[in-house]
């Protein structure tokens, strides 16, 4: 059973669009500790959502771990975990920041109470209400 999470990305740094265009891309880049640790525990086959942070504030996609256990290749010194993820489908429709923080059912997710934090772990019910609300 894959583990579930959020990765946020700045839409004119790097896109959902440019994920897909690429196929795959290295997460790098990242230097919070929280949001490392969750790097470091993501596995080949975790599912991710991709969020468009800054500008559009909302999920666009879902992403898949396709490689875990890396060194990120911008730290010079080493010390960064890194992902490899590919796209795997947009969401029918994209779930805003507003959406979620109106809904109590996810009043605790890390998406709202760290918004700082690039890579999110997300629970299991989390990620199911989630996807029912980018189905209606």
């Amino acid at each position: 059973m894959p583990n579930y999470w959020l990765i946020k990305s700045e839409p004119f740094k790097y896109s959902w669009d440019d994920l897909n265009r690429d196929k795959e891309t290295v997460w790098d880049g990242v230097r919070n500790h929280r949001a490392a640790n969750n790097l470091k525990a993501m596995e080949k086959g975790d599912q991710c959502f991709f969020y468009h942070s800054n500008k559009g504030l909302e999920i666009v996609g879902i992403a898949e771990v396709s490689e875990a256990g890396l060194i990120d290749p911008t730290d010079p010194e080493g010390k960064w975990p890194t992902v490899k993820v590919k796209p795997v489908k947009p969401v029918e429709n994209p779930v805003t920041l507003k959406a979620i923080k109106a809904n109590p059912d996810l009043e605790g997710i890390e998406l709202v109470r760290l918004s700082r934090l690039s890579v999110a772990e997300i629970t299991a019910e989390e990620w199911k209400k989630i996807i029912a609300m980018s189905e209606s």
